[in-house]
């Protein structure tokens, strides 16, 4: 096991000279320009409202905007929702390919009096700003090449803080795949800046889904393969929102992974093999999953997050987890694969492209188990598909699996997209879902706990709409133990903006 000393020695090699351009070759290289269409994109989205999700904004803020909620929310519940994803698509004639590619927007709906207000900010990221003094795009990309693209200096050159965020400590933070946190302010959603953990750490990648432990800490990873290279940052930062340890996993194989999954005792990542394809442009471009090799697993213990026992598994493309537990000698963990490798390469690609094609990239929850006792691991169906985003409740006990929610795709749906939420208590063999209806999309639904709760799942689910149709965003609130009963609150706004990724809610 490495010292304190050398570990720390270990990333200050890391992030010497050339080591920290090494993003170029690796994420961040582009060369010549592959872009979509934006009259091709105009036109599509006259022919199918719906294509608005994928639309891109025209302003650096909207609202705030305060509208009536049809019905009443239940006592208890009061906070706002962050969301974030990506808005910012078209510049000069340009238009970006790939969906990851946006620039980061982030979303306030705050919750009071029978009332929703929202409002929404770009995050005024390094590249965002640049470019919007020069009124084209500048910088490299994750799945579009750029043309006369310009040289960076870091990781957070290129940063678009477009898919999650999280609250620690009360502090607000849009988080990325390959770059720092960015640190908003919670109540006015303005951009305070990136933030370094730790001076040697200054633009290491913190990836998108951190968890929160039971003692409110919290853990994430910085992939290294971003940066040219193996292994993965491993990062454990306080409930105060102080740095606990940052410790560098190595890895005997370079993969890709979005996400990771906790236990009690334990992390779990799952690097997906890939190699580049020969030529030059983006990652996502370049990247091609290698469905005939073994998905390497690594266990870490949290008490030696550099060290891990590693697994193999068929292979599977996952970028969401949801639950694991452990008990009596295993490690079981829930997760949503895609089958369609392409679509996971480029989820909605035809979407922003203007096309209305099927939507291949909905995914099915398997449920991956690894023996500690013999070293194996092996993969098992659960029979549900066409779900993705899940998410539980986290005080489920730790021995057993958690109810799961998510946005799901049902047949009456007139677009290629979620239509529904669900809820799977597979233990039971129990499934409720509610239909938004055929033509609103469905983001991902959270989990919120009542207060004074003791029992699993007592609260309420609190998700994001979009009603192309009709030119509207919208939000509702379930109680979770009765999703089939249908929101018990709901609002639209006068405008809709495009769809996001991932949001946490952060009660009062």
């Amino acid at each position: 096991m490495r010292t304190v000393d050398s570990r720390r020695r270990f990333l200050r090699t890391l992030l010497s000279g050339a080591t920290t351009l090494a993003i170029a070759p690796a994420l961040l290289r582009s060369e010549a320009a592959f872009a979509g269409d934006p009259a091709r994109f105009a036109e599509g989205l006259r022919q199918h409202p719906w294509l608005a999700g994928w639309k891109s904004v025209g302003a650096e803020s909207l609202g705030p905007t305060t509208v009536e909620l049809d019905g009443r929310l239940p006592d208890g519940f009061a906070g706002t929702l962050y969301r974030n994803g990506p808005a910012w698509t078209e510049r000069a004639g340009f238009r970006y390919e790939h969906w990851f590619d946006g620039d980061g927007m982030v979303h306030g709906w705050r919750f009071g009096k029978g009332r929703v207000t929202h409002q929404a900010r770009m995050v005024a990221t390094p590249k965002f700003t640049r470019e919007q003094q020069a009124g084209r795009f500048l910088y490299p990309t994750a799945g579009t090449s750029i043309p006369d693209m310009q040289p960076v200096r870091n990781n957070d050159d290129a940063n678009v803080a477009n898919t999650s965020v999280t609250v620690i400590d009360g502090r607000l933070f849009a988080l990325n795949e390959a770059g720092s946190a960015f640190e908003l302010d919670p109540d006015q959603l303005t951009t305070i800046g990136p933030v370094t953990w730790r001076p040697d750490l200054a633009a290491l990648p913190f990836s998108a889904h951190p968890l929160v432990d039971r003692d409110g800490s919290s853990w994430n990873f910085g992939s290294l393969s971003l940066m040219g290279g193996n292994g993965l940052l491993v990062w454990h930062i306080g409930a105060d929102g102080r740095l606990v340890s940052a410790d560098v996993l190595e890895t005997p194989v370079h993969g890709y992974l979005h996400s990771f999954a906790m236990t009690e005792r334990h992390l779990v990542f799952a690097l997906i093999p890939f190699r580049y394809a020969e030529g030059r442009g983006a990652f996502f471009e370049r990247l091609r999953f290698q469905p005939d090799q073994a998905l390497r697993i690594a266990v870490v213990d949290k008490n030696a997050p550099s060290e891990a026992r590693w697994f193999e598994a068929d292979f599977a493309a996952v970028y969401h987890f949801a639950d694991a537990h452990e008990r009596s000698g295993r490690i079981v963990v829930r997760a949503v694969q895609h089958a369609d490798l392409d679509a996971a390469r480029s989820p909605m690609r035809a979407a922003m492209n203007g096309r209305a094609e099927t939507h291949g990239g909905n995914g099915t929850l398997r449920e991956l188990v690894l023996d500690l006792r013999n070293g194996r691991a092996r993969w098992e169906d659960t029979g549900i598909a066409g779900i993705e985003f899940p998410v539980f409740d986290a005080r489920t006990p730790l021995d057993r699996a958690a109810r799961l929610y998510a946005p799901a795709q049902t047949n009456e749906s007139t677009v290629p997209y979620f239509n529904a939420v669900a809820s799977f208590d597979l233990a039971r063999g129990r499934q409720q879902v509610h239909r938004y209806g055929r033509d609103v999309l469905v983001e991902e639904h959270l989990f919120v706990p009542r207060p004074g709760g003791r029992r699993p799942d007592e609260g309420w689910l609190v998700g994001t709409l979009l009603d192309g149709a009709r030119g509207r965003s919208g939000i509702a609130v379930l109680d979770a133990q009765r999703v089939g009963d249908g929101p018990l609150a709901q609002a639209w706004l006068p405008y809709a903006f495009p769809l996001g990724f991932h949001g946490h809610f952060a009660a009062v």
